[in-house]
């Protein structure tokens, strides 16, 4: 099939949205068709449009629908738009929703959501990971956590290092931080940060090979984000074999599970820095949060996602 792919992403951007499209394109060319990726439709005749956001791709969505009623579409549904637009602006969204053939959506609990009429057309494909090399984490005197995620308001970016500051003086826990400041503001907040914070190291936005260097010696990885739409992230981590501490948010939770170990309440970095305390000082509990990513792995590989992709392409045929 000829299949053309919307993101709102620009084509420099190395954000979540832009990572998605780029892995979908690459996982559909794999599987035989010709995909082409494009920050907005293009007017052109495709056997498939997929378009990721029902929000910020509503033009695109529409203006298809307009030149061909007919036209095969696949809306993905961003974090965004269950999170907040759904909300601000739900007769935007909403008649994306309802154009889609299809809804796209990245963890379990967005059904929860929608309004039920549009369940049918719901989809859950689990973004994939490739596998890190097992080997053991260097032996190093910090017990490193990362952090992996530009710093913006939905993120929470600043959580693990306000825990870390609860943590006693015995403890060797130290954090790296990998994202981009999306302005001025958040960059000076991360560097001053980094500057009263011994444990707290900002590395700003770093290539991808060394985000999974990072991964591969870390210990944990904290995502304590207020909402999530499925983060690629906690893929990356469960494929390198790295623990995870999260927030308690459906987003989080629709990924890793009701009965996951590792969660803290949203914005509680008092419960954060036991849980990191813990994670470093008790080793059941660590091997328990390890058992756990093991096991949640098996559905985040890109043979797992490919079979949904396949599954749900197979309507359009």
């Amino acid at each position: 099939m000829k299949i053309n792919l919307v993101t709102p992403a620009k084509k420099n951007d190395r954000n979540g949205n832009r990572t998605s499209a780029l892995r979908w394109a690459k996982l559909l060319q794999q599987l035989g068709h010709k995909v082409q990726v494009e920050s907005e439709y293009n007017n052109e005749a495709v056997d498939l449009l997929i378009v990721l956001h029902a929000f910020r791709s509503a033009q695109s969505i529409e203006r298809y629908k307009l030149l061909y009623p007919h036209g095969p579409l696949v809306v993905a549904l961003g974090g965004t738009d269950i999170n907040t637009y759904l909300k601000t602006d739900p007769e935007v969204t909403l008649k994306s929703i309802h154009l889609a053939d299809t809804l796209v959506c990245l963890h379990d609990l967005i059904a929860h959501e929608l309004p039920t009429e549009y369940l049918p057309k719901l989809h859950v494909i689990y973004q994939s990971a490739g596998a890190l090399s097992q080997q053991k984490k260097p032996r190093i005197r910090t017990f490193d956590v990362c952090v992996i995620g530009n710093l913006r308001p939905e993120k929470d970016p600043f959580r693990t290092v306000i825990a870390s500051q609860l943590l006693p003086i015995e403890s060797r826990i130290r954090v790296v931080h990998l994202g981009k400041a999306i302005n001025s503001k958040w960059q000076q907040e991360a560097l001053k940060f980094a500057q009263n914070s011994p444990r707290y190291y900002w590395r700003g936005e770093v290539p991808k090979w060394q985000v999974r260097q990072e991964l591969s010696r870390t210990r944990i990885m904290v995502i304590s984000s207020n909402q999530e739409g499925g983060a690629n992230v906690i893929s990356e981590a469960l494929m390198a074999g790295v623990p995870i501490i999260a927030s308690k948010i459906s987003g989080n939770v629709g990924l890793l599970g009701a009965d996951y170990p590792g969660y803290f309440e949203l914005g509680n970095e008092k419960a954060l820095a036991e849980l990191l305390y813990r994670a470093e000082t008790d080793p059941v509990f660590l091997s328990l949060l390890e058992r756990s990513c093991v096991r949640l792995a098996l559905k985040f590989t890109a043979e797992f996602e490919s079979l949904a992709w396949q599954s749900l392409l197979n309507q359009f045929r």
